[in-house]
């Protein structure tokens, strides 16, 4: 079974003195309790997993129980250290007050019980800890899987990582399409939008809301101003219930919006997004096409090669400290623009024949103290791009 580079980070947090609630944190299907089922084979120290799947959802007092059995284990065995995981937390009304109170109350006693959380929706979850549980937690974020940990789990080459993605619960299906595609539909993204958005926050127009995912993942690496897509769009409303559905989205591990970078925060504002798919899975959903023909049509290649780049720099953005923003002047851009900081990079994606840029070179000229990177025909092959760490660049 592979093991992600997250699951070392996860063991040390365990082994160190208790300090913070550990919360790994991430969209659907991305290994989350497979990671730390692996990481507590691994450690010493005694442990109480739970879940709250089959927990009815007002059954805050569950948590309680539960809380109050591992003291009096720790009371009996003697035992000075324990941890305990509660998996799918979610799913329990008012789960951060009642996580608070008992965290509080072990603090106010001296004992050492670590806590691990975990769950399938991320914007609960971030929710939950935003309200209730400030300078309490640290988080530990997972993101899609790589192409390197599909590599080495399915023995995948690079035009199946570009096409079908990183959702390691579907390689299995790949030789069936439509069967892939109806569990990419029905058990990631409905079940991602319905209990993780609808359920959770109010969305008066939740037809609007998956037309809007639709579309943007359509339009994966694409800039399309709000009011193209209204135009585009069903029973559309304003464009600034466009921004927060899209907000929605990001925050559920779907669809980006990238902003324009211009020196000016204003401007980044008020700027049309570029559509960004976490996952390329997203994007070839909405292709009415097959893998083996995608391949041989040059535009719609080129476009999948460029969403791949994206989600691989929009996924590290999210666990590491820079920004992803893309860069447009007149008729001149550049695909991506990682900032951290005062430091900026602009990366330009080729996938066939490689024409000069003069957008690479307004840019320089507008910001020459940033780097220029190319990722494909005549710079760094795909392949290696994906298997490096986008913040080692800086």
């Amino acid at each position: 079974m592979i093991e992600r580079i997250e699951l070392k980070n996860v063991i040390s947090r365990i082994e160190e003195p208790r300090r913070f609630i550990q919360v790994l944190a991430g969209p659907r299907q991305v290994g989350k309790t497979t990671l730390v089922l692996q990481a507590l084979d691994q450690v010493a120290i005694p442990h109480k997993y739970e879940s709250a799947d089959g927990v009815s959802a007002g059954n805050a007092v569950w948590i309680s129980q539960i809380w109050e059995e591992v003291r009096i284990r720790m009371k009996i065995s003697t035992q000075k250290e324990f941890l305990l995981v509660i998996d799918e937390v979610q799913k329990i009304t008012n789960w951060s007050e009642t996580i608070k109170k008992e965290w509080d109350a072990d603090t106010r006693m001296g004992l050492n019980i670590k806590l691990i959380l975990l769950g399938s929706s991320r914007l609960l979850i971030q929710q939950g800890l935003t309200e209730s549980l400030a300078g309490r937690f640290e988080i530990i974020h997972l993101s899609h899987w790589t192409y390197s940990e599909m590599q080495s789990a399915f023995g995948w080459n690079l035009q199946q990582y570009i096409y079908f993605g990183g959702y390691p619960g579907s390689a299995p299906l790949i030789g069936d399409e439509t069967r892939w595609k109806e569990y990419i539909r029905n058990a990631l993204v409905e079940t991602s939008i319905s209990k993780d958005i609808l359920m959770l926050t109010r969305v008066d127009k939740p037809a609007l809301l998956r037309n809007l995912f639709e579309l943007g993942a359509r339009f994966s690496g694409q800039i399309l101003s709000y009011t193209k897509m209204l135009g585009q769009l069903l029973d559309a409303g304003n464009t600034t219930t466009l921004a927060h559905y899209l907000k929605l989205l990001n925050d559920s591990g779907l669809l980006g919006g990238l902003e324009k970078y211009s020196g000016s925060a204003v401007n980044k504002r008020a700027s049309s997004p570029k559509f960004q798919v976490y996952n390329n899975a997203l994007l070839s959903l909405q292709l009415d096409t097959t893998f083996e023909k995608a391949q041989k049509e040059h535009d719609l290649w080129g476009r999948l090669f460029e969403s791949t780049v994206g989600s691989h720099l929009l996924n590290n953005a999210i666990k590491s400290d820079y920004q992803l923003l893309y860069w447009h002047a007149g008729n001149y851009e550049i695909d991506f623009l990682m900032k951290k900081k005062e430091q900026m990079i602009g990366l330009e994606v080729k996938s066939g024949v490689c024409s000069e840029n003069l957008g690479m070179s307004l840019f320089k000229g507008q910001y020459p103290d940033a780097k220029l990177l190319l990722v494909g025909t005549n710079g760094t092959p795909l392949d290696e791009f994906l298997k490096i760490n986008p913040i080692e660049l800086f």
